[in-house]
């Protein structure tokens, strides 16, 4: 009995010259978790929607399950919906929906005041969900908002970002589906919102195709990635390590295939040529061979380039960057930043974490003096270049060509003291000439954010700030962007919610906990994580006031053998990382691949056992610091 939800064969879709599928097979069965990635541009979105019904495919057949339950979470947040939290899941039931919605919102009326009509029309609601067996739907709907914690009767439109993207999942589960197709589900939604749909997704027993730039919920949700490039897609088992390891194998492969080729194609050219000019009768065989190799050569299809863009850095500014001192600042009569100070020298990469709304943005402007606190001070140090990335893409004039929102009229930039042509720099952006000059109303999100990139780095700075700049961009790109901004030697504040480009771009973390408090750790978004949760429970209960109805808590002492351990504990883990950290070096050398297999397996074993015996002692520190 097969599992298979879809099949796609020898499918292929083109725009214009564009060919984004040439002749793809594809098949997603039950249960799987299966990554979709690619350039943007590439035709991720337009295969989605193959797969969904709702675009025809130029040629090929797609297969589905006969009456396959398919839902689609959006990739917009349902922000203009005046309906409320109930009506909005409901509609996910079609015409039934729309009967269990209009009996909810009745009941809900007929609790203040009812007239006998109100009555009638009860009664005929019940009937009519009577007859489409309805009840055991309302059910449902009532199971699933209770589970996700969805209050009904909310307006939908003034919810968060993060409860919104709650309701639209809400409305995907209630039809009960066996395969679910998202779309970037992560973008503008806050790190704790991301890590419960991580959760929610990984516990679902349904099918999921996905597109995310996401490298973190990538890892923990795939179980398998197909990579859609050149109009092909390749299918790669097991989980986001795993696919940049063989994608390597696989390109080198094929590099070593084309130079071996073109090494033929050169011989049997030379060949062609000597026999003309000699004027001998051709070896009409090999005269035909190598039109087939014009032929293929002409066909391969070439490997995209990479974007490739410098930051123009200025003159370094002094030592002391910015000085906070003492800031305290209310919005709508609420403190959003209490009592807060900061200093930031020059080469500090810092980054904001915390939900949306809780005044990230607002401490930027802040800094920037763009916003006056209501106490506190700000000091700017000497020499201050600042380059903004505004996340609401504000800076691009819609009606303006990409070449024209970049020069502004000129023809060259200047690039760290160096001349080049605006084409020319708009291609390391991955603009070609024709791309460069199409307006920016019918750019993609991808593509906005490449060009907001192109424009910062067009001007010359030593403070560059970037709000959510990872939004859309695909993943090639964004790691790009990591190996730049980690070798920028200015001064970088950033605002993301991708933990990966956190962990690997950020030397600190300001973490906001609510209520205006704003924590400094060291590191990436792991680490201050890690930092946040070794705070002793102790200190933060002392801040706490104690009910009047609470009885004393009976105080458990530790024996003198939890003592000694917990004095030993810190380091024992600082041993441990240590080793950890040795192994990971040893890993990473150029030469290490080339060691005995048994070798390299015992390396990988003893780094396994060390973590293992690193997260035992963290959790053992814990438990004794804690009683």
């Amino acid at each position: 009995m097969s599992h298979e939800l879809i099949m796609l064969d020898a499918v292929s879709l083109a725009f214009g010259l564009d060919v984004l599928l040439d002749h793809v097979k594809l098949q997603i069965a039950s249960g799987e978790r299966v990554c979709l990635i690619g350039r943007n541009g590439a035709g991720k979105s337009s295969l989605l929607k193959i797969i969904e019904g709702t675009l025809l495919p130029d040629s090929g057949t797609v297969w589905r399950k006969p009456h396959l339950r398919l839902a689609r979470l959006a990739q917009e947040l349902p922000q203009q919906s005046t309906a409320t939290v109930y009506e909005f899941v409901a509609a996910g039931l079609a015409d039934t929906g729309k009967l269990l919605a209009d009996y909810h919102a009745l009941t809900q009326r007929l609790i203040h005041a009812h007239t006998e009509q109100d009555l009638n029309q009860l009664q005929q609601l019940q009937q009519r969900i009577d007859m489409q067996n309805g009840w055991q739907f309302e059910q449902t709907i009532k199971t699933i908002l209770t589970r996700l914690e969805l209050t009904p009767d909310l307006e939908v439109a003034k919810l968060s970002g993060g409860w919104q993207r709650r309701v639209a999942l809400a409305q995907v589960l209630v039809a009960s589906p066996e395969l679910i197709l998202l779309d970037e589900p992560t973008n503008h939604l806050d790190i704790a919102a991301i890590q419960w749909l991580e959760e929610q997704l990984t516990n679902l027993n349904v099918g999921l195709i996905f597109i995310t730039h996401d490298r973190a919920l990538l890892q923990r949700l795939a179980t398998r990635i197909i990579e859609l490039d050149r109009g092909q897609l390749t299918s790669w088992p097991g989980d986001y390590g795993n696919f940049l390891r063989r994608k390597e194998e696989m390109l080198h492969a094929e590099a070593q295939h084309n130079a071996e080729f073109d090494k033929k194609l050169a011989q049997e050219e030379r060949w062609i040529r000597m026999g003309i000019k000699a004027r001998r009768t051709r070896n009409e065989g090999r005269v035909r061979a190598l039109k087939a190799l014009r032929k293929e050569r002409s066909e391969r299809k070439v490997l995209q380039g990479k974007a490739a863009f410098n930051l123009n850095e200025a003159q370094k500014s002094g030592k002391l960057v910015i000085e906070a001192e003492h800031l305290t600042h209310y919005f709508n009569q609420q403190c959003i930043i209490h009592d807060f100070s900061l200093r930031i020298m020059r080469g500090d990469r810092i980054a904001l974490v915390g939900p949306n709304g809780i005044g990230k943005s607002t401490l930027l402007n802040i800094l920037l003096k763009k916003i006056e606190p209501t106490q506190g001070t700000i000091t700017h140090g000497t020499q201050l270049q600042i380059a903004y990335f505004d996340q609401l893409r504000q800076a691009l004039d819609l009606e303006k060509t990409v070449l024209d929102n970049v020069a502004q009229g000129n023809e060259t930039i200047d690039v760290n003291g160096q001349k080049r042509h605006v084409i020319g720099y708009l291609g390391d952006f991955l603009f070609t000439p024709q791309r460069a000059l199409t307006p920016v109303k019918a750019l993609s999100g991808g593509e906005c954010n490449r060009l907001l990139l192109a424009r910062l780095f067009s001007r010359p700075s030593n403070l560059l700030i970037l709000d959510e700049p990872t939004n859309d961009l695909d993943i090639e790109t964004l790691e790009l962007l990591e190996e730049l901004l980690s070798s920028y030697q200015g001064t970088l504040l950033l605002v993301s919610h991708d933990r990966a480009f956190l962990d690997n771009v950020v030397t600190s973390t300001l973490w906001f906990e609510g209520e205006g408090k704003i924590t400094e750790y060291v590191g990436g978004y792991q680490d201050a994580l890690r930092q946040a949760q070794k705070q002793p429970v102790s200190a933060q209960a002392a801040n706490v006031e104690k009910s009047p109805k609470e009885k004393p808590k009976r105080v458990v002492r530790l024996t003198y053998k939890e003592q000694k351990e917990l004095a030993e504990l810190p380091q024992r883990i600082i041993e441990l990382e240590a080793k950890q950290t040795e192994l990971q070096h040893c890993i990473a050398t150029p030469d290490f691949y080339q060691k005995k297999a048994a070798e390299i397996a015992a390396v990988f074993e003893e780094l396994k056992n060390v973590e293992k015996e690193l997260g035992l002692a963290y959790q053992r520190w814990e438990i004794l610091e804690n009683k």
